[in-house]
């Protein structure tokens, strides 16, 4: 059976240069990887990364998602532009009080995060219907499903992002198309260790003192407790990206950490938001410390585990 053809945006780091490597050193060589990055200047990583599969069953090519003539080149690059596995990585964030942030730098991030994937849908989707196959999988986030304080461009850029697949998916499926949603929550890459940098050095002076306060003095400090307590890694985004890749009917959604399934069901089961809404509230304004307590407790259980782990495999064990 041919390889399938796998277009990868975003690929220069994270979970894109994740993917892109797990499927380039497929033991069964079921893929034919093009990672694709905006800058093919910062390729070094995927490249050293990647290894002898580079050349094989991985290409390296030039991609920018805000640039429709970019898209086009790439996609004519491609024998018969056939592709049978989109997936749209390629993202920017923003996180701050939105009166510190300008409209210039929402509109980038829109630009990016949502017409970047519509304008990648519109370029492939034709040929899929065409060919009546082929799966888009799109790098959503857990903030497409529920709003977080200070995330409010970021989480808008996801929700538009949800809304567009949720759209398209009745439509795709009478082409025997699959469309897919992975959605992460707090996950440990380059991408967010200088968003959170950027963050601790910004100006607030456009916002009063005491929203400045909760964003540097609680916002940034939970949110570093919860990176080191539930993030995941790019290699475990990616082990869930293959399985709903390989899989026989793949899944709408899925949610690749299930500490925050609680999270998504709790908005659901009250239409209203009132429960969600008032979670939020308490354990951001009254319960801070109760949060900062079991986010610590869960990182311990986590690195008892992960030594539990790296023991068995020492003795053999899988």
């Amino acid at each position: 059976m041919a390889p399938k053809t796998v277009l990868i945006t975003g690929c220069s780091s994270g979970i894109g240069l994740a993917l892109a490597v797990r499927l380039a050193r497929d033991k069964q060589r079921r893929f034919r990887v093009i990672a694709t990055m905006r800058n093919v200047g910062r390729s070094g990583a995927l490249a050293a990364a990647a290894g002898p599969a580079l050349g094989r069953t991985l290409e390296i090519k030039q991609l920018d998602v805000c640039d429709e003539g970019s898209i086009r080149a790439c996609l004519d690059s491609i024998p018969g532009r056939h592709v049978d596995i989109l997936v749209s990585n390629a993202g920017v964030g923003m996180a701050g009080p939105l009166e510190c942030q300008s409209l210039a730098a929402m509109q980038t991030l829109m630009d990016t995060n949502f017409f970047g994937l519509v304008r990648l849908v519109k370029e492939v989707l034709p040929d899929m219907k065409r060919r009546r196959g082929g799966h888009i999988v799109v790098i959503s986030s857990i903030m497409g499903l529920q709003g977080i304080v200070f995330n409010d461009i970021y989480s808008a850029s996801k929700f538009a992002v949800e809304g567009f697949c949720e759209s398209l998916v009745v439509q795709a499926l009478r082409f025997n198309v699959a469309i897919s949603l992975v959605e992460p929550g707090p996950v440990m890459t380059e991408f967010e260790t200088k968003l959170y940098e950027e963050a601790e050095r910004a100006d607030y002076s456009r916002t009063d003192p005491e929203t400045a306060e909760i964003f540097t003095k609680l916002y940034l400090r939970n949110s570093r407790d919860v990176f080191t307590s539930l993030g995941q890694t790019p290699e475990d985004i990616a082990e869930h990206t293959l399985r709903v890749i390989e899989a026989a009917r793949p899944p709408f959604r899925h949610q690749t950490n299930v500490a925050y399934t609680p999270m998504a069901a709790l908005k659901h089961a009250d239409p209203s938001g009132a429960l969600i809404t008032d979670a939020f509230y308490k354990l951001v304004f009254k319960y801070d410390a109760v949060l900062r307590f079991g986010l610590r407790a869960i990182r311990l259980l986590r690195w008892q585990a992960q030594k539990v782990k790296a023991g068995a495999r020492l003795l053999g064990f899988r």
